[in-house]
């Protein structure tokens, strides 16, 4: 038998979800090969019947389910920030409405923070398409993403490392992002950063669920070529409109990131021995968002946002970051 203590919330956020993609991740949540969840969800108003339908009947199906429902629609981060507050057991994890859970990802996360004493487990993930045909074996490597352990990295400051339906985090994490929730405007990139200040970060090397690619999908899991086609595509292919694209969905969320991060310390009152670097990333990204054309301080890019297995995706953020105009010349030649 499972002790109470090892109860695991999940928060799960719907709002006007796809049925199929919304049954299939309740149903693999359900079964967990660890059965001692607590599945919260809130729904953010669906216009959608079948949604609130489909919620009540999985609610009435099974008490490990409690259901909430938004009066009016709040957005994400307020109906997140709103799962957070209603969670009460020690572990934490978050789901996304239409991924595919794999059966030991509870289970494998949960003894992975016992066994390292971390605040924080991140896992990898199988890229899926709608079918759940598989993409790419590892959205890790796929997407170059950096893999921390232990107390400290400056990565965890200076980049977002995982996305957050694949992590578990302690109580004492989640109460320190509500804390300071008016700051949190990303709760995948905070929750890494402070835990990696405290007790530590630990990642597991291997897909624990399956993380979806669809039509729907706005920036999430595609590549920097697929997002910039889509954004030429509304916005027009000019310098202008490429450099918009660059501070909009990449600078602007480097610093906005490190920002939320050096607050959620100064607030928490925490330190740590990365004080000097991190007020270098702040500025190193400031000057970046105000370069148009070159940008020679590429060392400080190597300092503070490489990692073994960065491969490609250094080449595409130094040319974005310190060369925007051979960049933008590149990409009209692709």
């Amino acid at each position: 038998m499972q002790k109470k203590e090892d109860l695991v919330d999940i928060l799960f956020a719907t709002y006007n979800t796809n049925i199929q993609f919304l049954k299939i991740q309740i149903e693999s949540i359900l079964n967990q090969t660890h059965k001692n969840i607590h599945l919260i969800i809130s729904d953010d108003n669906s216009t959608q019947k079948e949604v609130i339908e489909t919620l009540k009947k999985y609610e009435e199906k099974d008490k490990r389910i409690t259901v909430y429902y938004n009066k009016k629609n709040v957005g994400y981060i307020k109906n997140f920030t709103f799962l957070l507050e209603k969670s009460e057991a020690e572990y934490i994890m978050f789901s996304d409405h239409d991924d595919l859970w794999y059966k030991n990802k509870v289970k494998e996360s949960l003894e992975k923070l016992k066994k390292e004493n971390v605040d924080l487990v991140y896992s990898d993930a199988e890229q899926i398409d709608e079918k759940g045909e598989v993409l790419h074996n590892s959205y890790l490597k796929y997407k170059n993403m950096p893999i921390i352990n232990g107390r400290g990295n400056i990565l965890a400051f200076s980049r977002h490392i995982a996305i957050g339906c694949s992590q578990i985090i302690t109580k004492k994490i989640k109460e320190q992002i509500l804390q300071n929730k008016e700051e949190m405007m990303a709760h995948d990139w905070i929750s890494v950063y402070l835990a990696s200040i405290q007790k530590g970060v630990a990642c597991i090397e291997k897909p624990l669920f399956g993380y979806r690619l669809h039509t729907s999908n706005v920036f999430g899991g595609r590549s920097l070529k697929q997002n910039l086609s889509r954004w030429k595509q509304e916005n027009g292919g000019s310098y202008k409109a490429y450099i918009k694209y660059r501070d909009k969905s990449i600078t602007d969320s480097y610093l906005n990131g490190t920002l939320m991060c050096a607050k959620y310390k100064q607030k928490l009152k925490i330190e740590n021995d990365n004080k000097n670097k991190e007020e270098k990333v702040i500025k190193y990204y400031e000057k970046i968002k105000k370069t148009k054309i070159i940008n020679l301080r590429i060392y400080t890019y190597f300092k503070y946002l490489a990692f073994k297995g960065i491969g490609k995706r250094a080449i595409k953020e130094i040319f974005l970051f310190h060369f925007p105009l051979v960049s933008y010349i590149l990409y009209l030649m692709q």
